[in-house]
């Protein structure tokens, strides 16, 4: 690993700049799919389910009230 980092240290700035960028992109590849997997682990329990379900309820109780005083304003 020293090796490497000190082979890293002597390449020119534009060749650095592409070794971080890589890096970087290839990090955040995997930590998209690292929560990917998790989330479909997570909306498979049943548990999960249910608080999705429960917490959908107030929305759409807003969304009728949002209807409704529209549907006020343009009478």
């Amino acid at each position: 690993m020293k090796k490497f980092i000190h082979n890293v240290r002597r390449q020119p700035e534009a060749v650095r700049r592409h070794i971080l960028h890589v890096t970087t992109v290839f990090f955040a590849v995997i930590l998209f799919l690292l929560w990917v997997l998790s989330l479909g682990r997570n909306f498979t329990k049943d548990e999960t389910r249910a608080e999705v379900r429960d917490g959908v309820a107030p929305l759409s109780a807003l969304k009728v009230n949002l209807i409704d005083g529209f549907q006020s304003i343009t009478e």
